[in-house]
C-alpha cells in the first residue's frame, strides 16, 4: 500500500540582539568560555526578576510580517515546567496560549512546484543552556540561557523532504535578509524539530506522529525525514504500529534513535509568568515596522529577473544573499551602455564568486569597489582589455582595491585594436608558420585555432581575438 508522509517543523531561530531575553548579558555567546556570560537572572537564582527584550519583540515582529502572519497586539508569557539540568530555572519562560504572531504562510518552490505551507505561529521564548560530554561525565554550560530564541511552527502541509529542505532553507534566507539572526545552524543560531506521520494515500486521517529532535543541518533535515518516512513504511507493511516516541538523529550511522516518549502540552504544565505583565502591542507600531521591511527575497528575485532582463536562475543566485544583491545592483547603476545587467551578472557569479570561495570572504569584505568592477566590465565591452587580461586586472583589484583603468596602464594590459598594427603582426606570423599555413589551406581547422594562438603569444595576450581570426581568414583566403 503506498503511503503519504505529512510534515511539519518547528523551526528555533536564536535572535541577533545585544542583550539576551531577560537581562543585561551579551546574547552572542558562541565560542566563549563557558559559563562566562551569565547573570543571576538568567541563572535562575531566587528573587531575580525578568525584563523582556524590546528589540527581540520588534524581531518577532518583524519575522511574522514577512511570514504573512496576524501580528497579536496582546501576548502572554508563559512558565514551561520540565526539568533537564541545562535549564537553571527549571522551567522555560514562553508563550503558549497567547503567541505574538498567528496564521502566516510561506510558499517554497521545488521540483514538484509550488507548495504553500501554513505557519501556525511565530512565538517568543528564551533558549537553554548547552550539554557538554566529556567522557563518563555531562558538564553544563549556562552561557546560551536565556538567549532570545524565536520559535515558528509551520502546519503539517508539506509532503517530502524536499519541501522541508525548501522551507528551512527559504526561512534562513528570510531571518538574515530581515538582519534578525545570522540562521547560521553550525553555530546552534537555527535548529530544527520534524513532525512526521504517514497516512495511506487518499486518506484525510492523520497517522501517529513521530518527532525528530534537534537537527542541526539542512543537510540533517532532509536525511533524517528520508529514513523516517522508510522507517514508517517498514514498520506499517509488517503490520506493525508507529509509536508516538521523540526520536533523535545519528548522523554517523545514518538512521534516527528513539530518545523518548512524546510530551503533550499538559506534560509542561504551562500557565502564565506571574512576574511579567501581558505584552501589548500598539498598532501603529505594528503599521510602522511593516513599512520598515526590506524588500524580502521572492520579492527581489522576480524584480531581478523583470528589470534586469535576469534568468530565473541567475537572479535566484544573485538574491540568495541581500548583500550580494546590494553589491550587483550597486554595480548595475554604476554601469553605462553597452555593459548590460547580464554581463554584470556573469562577472559578479563568475570570478567574483571564485574568488570569494577560495579566500573565504564574504561580499562585505571585498575590496572591489561597484563601480570600479563596472569599469572593468565596460573595459571588457569596449575592446580595450580581452578576458584574460581583464581577469588579471581584476586579480589585482582583489587584493589592492584600485581602480582598474591605474591598473591597466601600470602592467600595460591595454588591448590591441589598431587595425594596422595587427595586420603586419599576423602577416609576421604566417610567414613564420608556413606549415600550419599548409594545413589551413588543405582543410585542417584546427590550425587556425595554433595561428591565433601564435599572433596572442606574440602580442603578450593584448591583441583582441576577434579581430586576429578576421585578419588571419583573410590573409589566408588572399584577402587583404
Amino acid at each position: 500500500m503506498p503511503y503519504e508522509p505529512v510534515i511539519g517543523l518547528e523551526v528555533h531561530i536564536e535572535l541577533k540582539t545585544a542583550s539576551k531575553m531577560f537581562c543585561a548579558c551579551r546574547a552572542d555567546v558562541f565560542g566563549a568560555p563557558p559559563n562566562t556570560y551569565v547573570c543571576p537572572v538568567c541563572l535562575g537564582m531566587p528573587g531575580t526578576l525578568p525584563v523582556i527584550n524590546a528589540q527581540a519583540v520588534r524581531f518577532t515582529v518583524m519575522t511574522g510580517l514577512a511570514l504573512h502572519c496576524q501580528i497579536q497586539t496582546h501576548s502572554v508569557f508563559a512558565r514551561k515546567n520540565y526539568f533537564y539540568p541545562d535549564l537553571p530555572k527549571g522551567y522555560q519562560i514562553s508563550q503558549y496560549e497567547l503567541p505574538l504572531c498567528t496564521d502566516g504562510w510561506l510558499e517554497v518552490e521545488t521540483s514538484a512546484g509550488t507548495r504553500r505551507v501554513g505557519i501556525v505561529r511565530v512565538h517568543l521564548e528564551e533558549d537553554t543552556g548547552k550539554l557538554i560530554h566529556a567522557g563518563a561525565h555531562s558538564l553544563v554550560d549556562l552561557n546560551r540561557a536565556g538567549v532570545p530564541l524565536m520559535e515558528i511552527v509551520t502546519r503539517p502541509d508539506m509532503r517530502s523532504a524536499e519541501e522541508a529542505y525548501a522551507l528551512v532553507t527559504q526561512l534562513r534566507q528570510i531571518v538574515r535578509y530581515l538582519g534578525v539572526s545570522s540562521g547560521d545552524m553550525e553555530k546552534g543560531a537555527m535548529r530544527c524539530e520534524v513532525n512526521l506521520s504517514l497516512r495511506p494515500q487518499g486518506s484525510e486521517e492523520l497517522g501517529t506522529k513521530v518527532e525528530i529532535k534537534n537537527l542541526n543541518s539542512f543537510r540533517s533535515v532532509r536525511n533524517a525525514i528520508a529514513y523516517e518516512i522508510e522507517r514508517q513504511t517498514r514498520l506499517l507493511e509488517d503490520d506493525g504500529q508507529v509509536t508516538q516516541v521523540t526520536m533523535g538523529w545519528d548522523e554517523a550511522a545514518g538512521v534516527t534513535r528513539p530518545q523518548r516518549s512524546k510530551e503533550e502540552a499538559h506534560d509542561y504544565r504551562y500557565f502564565p509568568e506571574p512576574d511579567l505583565p501581558p505584552l501589548v502591542l500598539d498598532t501603529g507600531w505594528i503599521e510602522r515596522i511593516r513599512q520598515e521591511l526590506p524588500e524580502l527575497p521572492d520579492i527581489k528575485r522576480a524584480r531581478f529577473t523583470a528589470d534586469y532582463a535576469l534568468s530565473p536562475y541567475d537572479a535566484a543566485v544573485l538574491t540568495e544573499d541581500r548583500a550580494v544583491a546590494d553589491y550587483f545592483e550597486e554595480v548595475v547603476r554604476s554601469a553605462r551602455p553597452p555593459v548590460t545587467a547580464k554581463m554584470i551578472a556573469n562577472w559578479v557569479t563568475g570570478e567574483l564568486f571564485r574568488m570569494m570561495r577560495e579566500a573565504e570572504t564574504p561580499i562585505q569584505e571585498v575590496r572591489i569597489r561597484p563601480a570600479d568592477l563596472a569599469r572593468l566590465i565596460a573595459l571588457v565591452a569596449d575592446h580595450t582589455l580581452n578576458q584574460t587580461a581583464a581577469k588579471q586586472v581584476l586579480g589585482v583589484m582583489w587584493q589592492t582595491g584600485h581602480a582598474p583603468d591605474a591598473i591597466v596602464q601600470e602592467l600595460d594590459l591595454g588591448q590591441i585594436s589598431d587595425r594596422e598594427q595587427l595586420t603586419t603582426l599576423v602577416a609576421r606570423v604566417l610567414a613564420e608558420n608556413a606549415d600550419a599555413v599548409a594545413s589551413f589551406r588543405a582543410g585542417k581547422e584546427t590550425a587556425l585555432r595554433f595561428l591565433i594562438g601564435q599572433v596572442m603569444r606574440a602580442s603578450r595576450g593584448k591583441a583582441n581575438p576577434q579581430l586576429v581570426e578576421q585578419l588571419l581568414r583573410a590573409q589566408l583566403s588572399g584577402e587583404q
